[in-house]
Formats: structure tokens, C-alpha cells, sequence
């Protein structure tokens, strides 16, 4: 039995969909594995700065918990 129209659109819409969210990801993949490997080039220059890695060297002590209100 033959799908009606709306129906075959709206599968082929998604599927459509399916397909662009794939590709942007694949796509996103690539240009952030480029910009990692130009940071890198970029930074190769400057050994010292190798082994620092600002996100992690933060001290914990800083950071204080919440304290609920009574």
C-alpha cells in the first residue's frame, strides 16, 4: 500500500535531518582535531609551556561549598 505524500515527506525530512547532524558533527570533529594540532604547532616554539595546563594547575582551595540556608 502506497505511503501518502505527507507521510513519505515527513520520512524523508528526517532522514534528511539525520544525515546534517551527522555531517556537522563529523565536520565539527575536523575542525577542532585542526585547531588542536595548530595550537599545538604554534605553541612548539615555547617548551616550557608543554607541560602546563592552566585548566588543571587551579587550586581547590579556593572554591568553597554552598552552605544551605536554615
Amino acid at each position: 500500500m502506497a505511503q501518502p505524500y505527507e507521510e513519505r515527506n515527513s520520512a524523508v525530512k528526517t532522514r534528511r535531518q539525520q544525515e546534517d547532524q551527522r555531517r556537522m558533527a563529523f565536520r565539527r570533529a575536523i575542525e577542532d582535531r585542526t585547531d588542536q594540532r595548530q595550537l599545538r604547532l604554534e605553541t612548539a616554539d615555547y617548551p616550557d609551556l608543554n607541560g602546563l595546563n592552566y585548566w588543571h594547575t587551579a587550586p581547590a582551595t579556593d572554591r568553597r561549598s554552598a552552605q544551605p540556608t536554615r
